[in-house]
């Protein structure tokens, strides 16, 4: 997982921030298994930040004039990985995943460690969206789902009445943002580098751009990765997992700790179904296997179809679904 795969690494870009250079502290892991402490002063913002990742021979910028005793106990650590005839699980430890060179101990510290500082700063964020009176949710899915075309409807069907915000998360590239402004709502982009999903430190920065903004509801478009965003909290109300049905009914199986940690699934695309070979009830039946209190709408952004359940159908708990956005800013 990204915790200890090294997708963190790579510059940070958020809208608004442009010029504004931010001191940080860095307590960096690395894959030989002990820490380094590197102290940047540059900047009026100042954050603590838990980065772990790999190095190979070169080791991206940083200068390191010291050796590394690498422990036997990672160079030949093979718990967790087992092997059923021709199928080999990696993922069987403690640590659910395996990363050579480090033992399941060792992958578990990191992710303890960074997930702590992740949680810490979503904590802080849940406080000023609490202050602010926002409603926030956290769209994920795998790229091309269909999110942004479900967003810019979402938006254009609630914008008169309420406020919207939108931050959106890509490695590279303002598209998604500019799009979302189409609308007219204010939209920051946050591109994450080599990073695979965005964390609460993140959104903290982009909430600056958001002092203002009172009474409305706040969308966090993640970055199109059905693993990683799973484990990272940003503060949110809920998470909302989006699955196209071009892309298989098995998906919640295949990646379960996305839809377990979700409250809702929309099942988007499905004007489409005429034209797949695509079991809309085995996915059902898969995503409840992985999450029996999931709330599941299925939908069309393109078509319309289903919108208005994603706009005022119930959950499990019996309150609406995204009407709960109205409640929310009416009882303010």
């Amino acid at each position: 997982m990204c915790t200890v795969c090294g997708c963190s690494e790579g510059e940070v870009k958020i809208e608004g921030h442009e010029g504004h250079a931010h001191g940080h502290s860095h307590d960096h892991t690395h894959i030989h298994g002990h820490s380094h402490d590197h102290s940047h002063a540059h900047g009026h913002h100042h954050h603590d930040h838990d980065h772990h990742h790999h190095h190979g021979d070169h080791h991206g910028g940083h200068s390191h004039d010291h050796s590394h005793a690498h422990s036997h106990e990672d160079q030949h650590d093979h718990s967790g990985i087992e092997s059923d005839g021709d199928n080999i699980h990696f993922g069987k430890g403690p640590a659910h995943a395996h990363v050579a060179g480090l033992s399941q101990s060792r992958m578990v510290q990191i992710e303890q460690d960074i997930l702590g500082k992740n949680n810490q700063y979503a904590a802080q964020n849940r406080v000023r969206f609490e202050q602010q009176s926002l409603f926030v949710l956290n769209l994920v899915s795998s790229p091309g789902s269909g999110k942004t075309t479900l967003l810019t409807e979402t938006i254009n069907r609630i914008k008169d009445r309420y406020t919207v915000g939108v931050i959106e998360g890509d490695q590279q590239t303002a598209n998604d943002a500019d799009r979302i402004r189409e609308t007219g709502v204010q939209a920051i982009q946050i591109n994450t580098g080599k990073g695979c999903h965005l964390d609460a430190h993140m959104v903290g920065h982009a909430m600056e751009n958001f002092s203002g903004m009172t009474g409305g509801v706040l969308f966090i478009e993640n970055v199109g990765n059905l693993v990683c965003p799973a484990s990272f909290d940003l503060g949110e109300a809920a998470k909302v997992s989006i699955l196209s049905v071009t892309e298989g009914e098995d998906k919640p199986l295949k990646y379960p700790d996305m839809f377990h940690a979700s409250e809702l699934m929309i099942l988007n695309k499905t004007d489409l179904l005429p034209y797949l070979d695509f079991d809309v009830e085995k996915c059902i039946e898969y995503a409840k296997r992985v999450n029996p209190e999931i709330r599941i709408i299925q939908l069309s952004a393109k078509s319309g179809e289903g919108m208005q359940e994603w706009l005022i159908g119930s959950t499990p708990n019996g309150q609406p679904s995204l009407n709960r956005v109205f409640i929310f800013c009416n009882n303010r």
